[in-house]
């Protein structure tokens, strides 16, 4: 096999691409042949140790991944070799084999590619479990979306136009906020040329959005935070921006307003069945054709390096994919 390993913390180009052995399947464990693995940015983050999660040195990058079993360890029954299946892992998906704590494996639904189903757990897991769970989101409410066309963004608009909501998303470029009205957006913003505060209000008609999706941080997290409605919800997703942002407290205060914390790998790990729940929710809806991952973006197994400086420098809309 062939696997991209990250030996020393440090940037993408300190990644080497090497052939190791094959790997075998311990009890509880499922060694899958990879046909696509999702690039996400903590794994951008991970390999310099700027992440919450510390692997072992050396290790592979890559948490999701979709492909073919291989071999099944003792005592895994719900799938076996020739299945297609989706896995959700810490490491280890950048590479022609993966191996996966069998209950991170599932079957892959009928009529969805490899590519796509690669795209879909992490992005649309965190999403679901912001937007419905933690953000209380509601059919004729409104939700303004950071950061929007990245992946966990368009998830976003798409699982908020899934139960009624309005959407309002922000991005960096037009080209960008394109590909958020292809997905659903009812509203955009540019906030690289207008006053986001301003654009909000007009678009609300000085309500403010009932939730702020922000998997950005940085500068426009306190613009937004001052432009969220009466018993508001911000939802911190994440840090894509590099800069953890600090809010004047009093903005929740006088807007009734809340900050909701997501960490959806914790998440899963607490509350699978609620995952699993949200998650044969989305498949349903991607059957409906509701859901549709954005791929931008397809490398094969030794450009994973130019995938990962692609993320960090912010060029991608949706998701990219890495093709063994």
């Amino acid at each position: 096999m062939k696997a991209v390993l990250c030996k020393a913390w440090g940037p993408p180009d300190s990644l080497t691409v090497e052939t190791l052995p094959d790997l075998v399947p311990g009890a509880g464990e499922v060694v899958i042949d990879v046909k696509a693995a999702a690039v996400n940015f903590p794994d951008v983050l991970i390999i310099q140790n700027k992440y919450q999660a510390k692997p072992a040195l050396p290790f592979s990058p890559g948490s999701e991944l979709a492909g073919v079993v291989k071999a099944v360890g003792e005592g895994v029954t719900h799938v076996k070799p020739g299945d297609k299946v989706i896995a959700y892992l810490g490491n280890g998906a950048f590479a022609t084999q993966a191996k996966a704590p069998a209950a991170s494996v599932v079957p892959m639904p009928p009529g969805i590619d490899f590519e796509t189903a690669a795209a879909f757990t992490l992005t649309y897991g965190t999403s679901h479990h912001a937007v419905i769970d933690r953000g209380e989101l509601k059919a004729g409410q409104t939700m303004l979306v950071l950061g929007a066309a990245g992946g966990v963004g368009i998830a976003a608009i798409e699982i908020g136009k899934a139960i009624g909501a309005r959407v309002i998303t922000a991005a960096s470029t037009d080209e960008k906020l394109a590909v958020c009205k292809e997905h659903g957006a009812d509203a955009l913003i540019n906030y690289s040329t207008e006053d986001l505060r301003e654009r909000v209000k007009a678009l609300t008609d000085g309500k403010g959005p009932d939730v702020v999706y922000d998997p950005v941080g940085g500068i426009y997290a306190e613009p937004a935070f001052r432009s969220i409605g009466w018993r508001g919800r911000y939802l911190v997703v994440g840090f894509a921006n590099g800069e953890i942002p600090k809010l004047p407290l009093n903005l929740a205060l006088l807007k009734g307003a809340s900050l909701v914390g997501v960490f959806w790998g914790d998440f899963v790990r607490r509350e699978p069945k609620a995952n699993q729940a949200n998650m044969a929710q989305m498949l349903g809806w991607m059957k409906e054709g509701k859901i549709r991952p954005h791929i931008s973006a397809r490398y094969p197994l030794e450009q994973a390096p130019q995938a990962l400086k692609d993320m960090e420098a912010r060029k991608v809309t949706g998701k990219i994919v890495i093709v063994p």
